[in-house]
């Protein structure tokens, strides 16, 4: 009788144990189904709206119309930023790293990552579907006076060849840095898959 004594008592201290981690499991699945969420909100919302036809932001005028605002040019003068913050892979691998400072936001890609500017999502969706929209929405508010041409949103990406080494964004406030944040990190780790894959 005492053995099976024993073998209940293990057999109760191992159900704990499950029950222990089915509950860390159901956490951690309700965690990634929030940010799944978070992702499907952001595609929804920027991804399947038809882009309108616009004229490009001075800064860009310059610039190959394919290419819009992808210049192959020398990074800009380094200035004081506020916060550093940087965005790694689910494995923790370093993906770049984003200084913030008043209302510019500079993404500064990590130098061992060669991330191509043709791999996918990077032109397709954070240039056309977030960066370009937001430059757009700006434009427009512009134009109806209810915003100063000078304040409005506008970006750069720093290539050497097909090589991302920087994105520097203008005329960022608050609320668009979480957005901006968010869809970097998402794209950035698309990408690393793809390059490991």
């Amino acid at each position: 009788m005492s053995q099976d004594a024993e073998k209940m008592k293990r057999l109760v201290e191992f159900k704990k144990k499950l029950e222990k981690r089915v509950g860390e499991l159901e956490s951690e699945l309700k965690e990634l189904q929030t940010m799944l969420e978070a992702v499907n909100s952001v595609l929804l919302e920027k991804g399947f709206k038809r882009a309108e036809i616009t004229k490009p932001h001075a800064e860009a005028e310059a610039l190959p119309p394919k290419e819009g605002a992808i210049a192959e040019t020398s990074p800009p003068p380094p200035t004081e930023y506020e916060s550093v913050t940087p965005l790694k892979a689910v494995t923790g691998e370093l993906l770049a790293t984003l200084h913030f400072s008043e209302d510019q936001l500079r993404v500064v890609l990590a130098e061992d990552k060669n991330f191509s500017v043709n791999m996918p999502p990077f032109t397709p969706f954070l240039v056309e579907r977030v960066l370009a929209k937001m430059q757009e929405k700006d434009g427009e508010l512009a134009r109806t006076g209810q915003l100063s041409s000078d304040k409005i949103f506008s970006y750069n990406i720093v290539r050497e060849g097909e090589v991302i080494r920087e994105i520097t964004i203008r005329h960022v406030d608050q609320e668009r840095l979480r957005e901006l944040k968010s869809s970097i990190r998402w794209t950035l780790e698309k990408m690393y898959e793809k390059m490991k894959g």
